[in-house]
Formats: C-alpha cells, structure tokens, sequence
C-alpha cells in the first residue's frame, strides 16, 4: 500500500506553509502533490502573463495561494510567515534572491525530485521504494531507458522517470506502488538534493557542460557526485577519471561492507568490473571470482562504443539490484533507441545518413564521431564551450573527417578550429540561421560523401539560435535527407526512361 493521507509526514513536511517556487510543469506537479495531501502552500512565479494568471485562478479554488511578477524571484522578494520548506524548480540558481533569502533564514531549500524520494511509498514488504539512479554529462536517458528495459526483462515492475519517462512525482505517488524506479537525475535537481540515497547509482562521465548555471567544473561535479550516497553502490566510468575519483571519495567516507564500486569500460574487466571481451558484455563485479557473459555487443542497437558503454552502465544498477544476466540481453533486445541519437536515417548509393542532433556538446560529439570510420560532419549552432574544448574535439576526430559542413551562429569558431587541427579536410561554412540552411548542408554533406562514408550530424552545439529544441534540428535534418532521396529518385528515374 501507498503513503496515506494522514500517515506520519516524512521529513520536512511536517505541516508547516511549504513555498513552491515556479509554476512551470515541475512546479505545477508539486503543488499538486502538496495541496492533495492536504498541505498549506503558497506558489510563487516570475511570469505575470495571461497564462499564469489562468493556472492561479485554478489554483486558488484549491486554497493555494499564488503570488505572480518579476518581483516575487527578485531583491524585495519576501518568504510566506512561517514557511517550514521551500521547493523550488531545479533550473533556478542558487542565487535567486528569493532562494538565498530562504537559505539565510534558515529554511530548507530542496528540489521537486527530493521531495519525490521523502514521499516514497511503503512496500508490502516493510520496505520502501528503491531507485537506481544516472548522472553524467551524456548518455543518461538511453542508459535510464536500457535499464528499465532490462528491470521489465526481469518481471519486476518498475519505471523510468525523472527527467525521462514519467514524472517522478506522479510515479512515487501511484495508488500501486512501484518496488524499483529507473531515475535519470540533471545535476539542478542532484544541487537541490540532501537525502536521496538510491540502491545503486552510475555517474557515465564528467565534461564542461552548464557552466552558466555551476559557475565552474567542480562545482558542476560536485552536484553530479551526490548521486553517491552513502551505502549506494557506486558505478563509474573506469574511462572518465573524475567519475572513478567520485566513487573512491564515496567509498572511502563510507567504510565497511555498505561501501562498494563498480566500474565499467570498453575493455576486458578485471575483479569488480564490468566490461567487453570477446564480442561479449562481461561481468566480474556481481558474480563472485567467476566471469560472467551477459549479452553480445552486437545486442546493443546501434553498437557505437558509447552506446556500449551506457549498456555496461545500465547492466551494472540491473545487476546491483539483483537481476540474472539472461535479463540483460533481453532487456536489451526489446529497448528501442531515443530519436535523434545517432538514428539512422537513410542509406543511398552506400552512403548512411545518420541524425545525433543530441550531441550538442563537445563530449557527447566525440563520442559519436568516434563511432564512425569516414564522416561528413554537419556541425556548429550555438556554441557553449570554449576554444580549448572545440580544438580537442576537432584534433581527436580530424583522421575520420572526409569533410565538413558548418551551420549557425558560431560556424566560424567552427571552421577556425578546423584550419588549425584538420587544414587538409574541406569546410563549407554555410554560417546561416535560418531554418531552411538545412536543406543546403545536407546537400553539401551529400556531394561530399563517398560510398562507406557517414554524413552525420552531430552539431556539438546548441539548437536555439536556429530551431526550437534539438528535435526540431533533427527532424529537419531528416526531411531534408529525404527530400535529397526524392529529388535523386526522380532525377534516375528520368534518366532511365
């Protein structure tokens, strides 16, 4: 049975006012989840708009109060009479007036993803719900959805949730509990956390990403490493050095039998280990001295290394949790890949068209070219990192460029990296932010490819400077691929008559 109105309130919600900041959809979901338990709850919001104002009129039938303006979030901001907790929307900064009044004064400041784990239900069993959880700069929705795959390959009923699948809130509070949950977790939401501590926990890889939000790298990791609580068993990527320092520190500041790491790599696994050998998905750290096969890499869909290396991540937490190994090749047999992460898209005249419009940074760029031996490289939009990150991206991947086509706002800082490191491949800088670019990249990628080449967009960049999200980006790549396909069809079949 669920968590009843009325049973015991788990820490931090112990009927004192709760302040819910932004009503975005996250915080809409709070204050839900806060109102139907019965909860005194005041909503604050920065938009005053006639949107907001409509969603306050409901609000407010409910006995919410809601506060609205660019005031609310700012220096006269002020916190409700004795406001016991505030909840905020984990894309808000620290420094939000509104939020370090909160934190001077006393009160606790936590996440929507925190207040999910406090109101986890109880089992049948006497227990509670157990998350196995994933961080790191890339990778963490494949590697949440391979897991989840593999939990229902196993009989359990489980759910992939967080920033993926179904809201956390809505899946801690389901009249039929779920024993275990897939959670994908962002680094705002590990910053705005305090006493989440799943069953197991993976950390993929650390690279520069959200900077504006963490200030610096550090801070960013340090928000990734609290997803290592004590007596979680901490999975990290034995090829990203800064995950395997995370779960040494969390290893060492909990001794004793709870403390335990497993790492996984693209290499043969030595004791306590997860890695490749021989075609084969192996695990060393979950079957006592013993080497166990759990699937072939071929099972992995696409096999790129770095899709590989999310399925060792995903069968690790599977494995900490206490599933066969048959489970894993069958978990991994019906997971069906996220759009636009390195899809393919069309094959013509022995040239693979292939959208990883998601790569939109420098690391999960490098993983994706490295998938490939000949690449046409589509690339450039806004870019976010620095000189240093585009000259290391472009050194590493130089041998495997035939050729490369750059878009969007920062084409150029694109282009002056590749003279520097790659001056013998050929660059059309196209530079444009209209939509309609596109088209004409993916023409010029085409000219450019060679029967065993790969015309692969992954823009290393963000999308807004041209497209509304990266699914807007890689479906106009895609419609433009098959736009190309038509034209060439007509133009043969012409030919042929």
């Amino acid at each position: 049975m669920g968590q009843r109105r009325g049973d015991e309130q788990p820490a931090g919600l112990d009927g004192r006012p709760v302040l819910v900041v932004g009503l975005g959809v996250t915080g809409q979901s709070v204050v839900q989840v806060l109102a139907g338990r019965g909860m005194s709850v005041t909503a604050v919001d920065s938009r005053d708009d006639a949107e907001r104002h409509d969603l306050a009129t409901r609000l407010r039938r409910d006995g919410v109060r809601v506060r609205l303006g660019p005031a609310e979030l700012g220096p006269e901001a002020h916190l409700p009479p004795d406001v016991g907790l505030v909840v905020t929307s984990p894309g808000l900064r620290p420094d939000t007036p509104l939020l370090a009044t909160a934190v001077a004064a006393g009160v606790e400041v936590i996440g929507d993803v925190e207040l999910a784990w406090r109101l986890r239900p109880a089992l049948g069993t006497g227990g509670r719900q157990q998350w196995l959880a994933v961080t790191g700069t890339n990778g963490k929705t494949t590697t949440v959805r391979m897991l989840a795959a593999m939990l229902g390959a196993a009989g359990h009923r489980g759910a992939a949730a967080g920033n993926v699948g179904v809201p956390i809130l809505a899946i801690v509070t389901d009249p039929e509990p779920y024993p275990v949950v897939a959670v994908e977790l962002s680094s705002f939401q590990l910053y705005w956390s305090t006493t989440i501590a799943p069953l197991a926990a993976a950390v993929l890889n650390v690279a520069a990403h959200h900077l504006d939000w963490h200030d610096d790298l550090e801070s960013y990791a340090a928000a990734k490493a609290r997803i290592f609580a004590p007596g979680t068993v901490a999975v990290c990527n034995a090829d990203d050095p800064r995950t395997v320092a995370m779960a040494d520190a969390a290893v060492t500041r909990t001794p004793g039998p709870a403390a335990r790491k497993v790492a996984f790599g693209l290499r043969p696994p030595r004791l306590g280990e997860l890695g490749v050998a021989d075609g084969w998905l192996v695990d060393r750290a979950f079957c006592g001295d013993a080497a166990v096969r759990l699937a072939q890499v071929r099972d992995v869909r696409p096999a790129a290394p770095h899709n590989v290396a999310d399925a060792l991540a995903a069968a690790a937490l599977a494995r900490a949790y206490g599933d066969e190994p048959a489970s894993i090749a069958a978990g991994l047999a019906v997971f069906v890949p996220e759009p636009h992460r390195i899809a393919l898209v069309a094959e013509r005249a022995g040239v693979a068209f292939v959208d990883d419009s998601k790569a939109s940074n420098p690391a999960a760029a490098a993983a994706s070219l490295a998938a490939f031996p000949a690449i046409v490289w589509i690339a450039g939009g806004l870019f976010r990192g620095s000189d240093a990150d585009l000259d290391a991206l472009v050194a590493a991947a130089a041998p495997r460029l035939r050729a490369a086509v750059l878009i969007g706002t920062d084409a150029a800082r694109f282009g002056r990296a590749l003279a520097r490191h790659a001056p013998d491949v050929p660059v059309t800088e196209l530079g444009s932010t209209d939509t309609g670019v596109m088209d004409l990249a993916t023409a010029e990628a085409a000219a450019a490819a060679r029967p065993g080449d790969t015309v692969l967009l992954a823009p290393a960049a963000q999308s807004w400077d041209m497209f509304r999200d990266y699914q807007a980006r890689g479906d106009a790549f895609a419609a433009a691929v098959r736009r190309l396909s038509d034209h060439a069809d007509r133009r043969d079949h012409r030919e042929s008559r």
